[in-house]
Formats: C-alpha cells, structure tokens, sequence
C-alpha cells in the first residue's frame, strides 16, 4: 500500500490511459460491423442499408441500394423504415462516427437489429466495394 501512496502520479497516468484506450468502444457502442460483416448481412439477411449523410453526399455516391436519411431527418422519416422492422439494419456515415446516434435513435423507436458500419462510408470506399451514383 506504501508503494502505490508514494507512485500515485504513475498510477492516475495509467487509469487515464486506460480509460483513454477504452473511450471509443464506450463512444461508438456495441453493435457496430465492419465491410465483410455488413456485406455478409446484406447478402444472407436481406438488411437495409441507410445512408445518414446529407442528401448532397448521398448524391455523390452510396452503398449499392442503401436509402438516404439524412441523419438530422431521422427522427422525423423513422416511420418510413418501420416495414423493416424485422429485418437488420445497417446504418452509416462519412466515417462512422455519427451513425451511433441514428442506431440509438432507431432502437428507441422498436428497431430490435440495429448496427453501424464502423468507419463509415470511407471504410466501405476503402474496402473496394461497390457504389451507386
């Protein structure tokens, strides 16, 4: 105990870093995919894909058959997506960062299978998968 009074400095460091490392997993939640696990999801389970970016960059190009909401009109067009309720839902963003609060926003409203696709729209573009304009 004597050691850990007379190092408490090392100790914050090393349950600041901890936390720091921890951060993102609490950020984004449970519940996001990667590309392979979303394209899997898309082919096996017929999910539907929505694009949260403004209508400007859907329009720029999107995941192949992915619908856009734009996530600051999500709350507002939820009902439009209720018909696919059973089926799971892959949202996503620029970069993946926004999509949490569309995945909350859906299961709130009854959406049982609900996931983000981690990194976004630039992950999938990274990935070499296919796009639609």
């Amino acid at each position: 105990m004597d050691f850990i009074v007379k190092n408490w400095a090392l100790f914050a460091i090393a349950a600041v870093s901890g936390g720091m490392l921890l951060w993102p997993l609490l950020r984004k939640g449970i519940g996001g995919v990667g590309t392979l696990q979303a394209t899997q999801l898309m082919n096996r389970d017929d999910a539907l894909v929505v694009d949260l970016r403004p209508a400007a960059e859907y329009a720029k190009g999107h995941i192949l058959g992915a619908r856009g909401i734009p996530l600051t009109e999500l709350e507002r067009r939820a009902g439009e997506l209720d018909k696919h309720k059973a089926k799971p839902v892959i949202l996503y963003c620029g970069d993946g960062n926004r999509a949490g609060g569309g995945a909350a926003l859906l299961r709130k409203n009854g959406f049982a299978n609900v996931v983000n696709l981690t990194g976004g729209y630039a992950a999938w573009q990274q990935a070499g998968l296919p796009v639609e304009k």
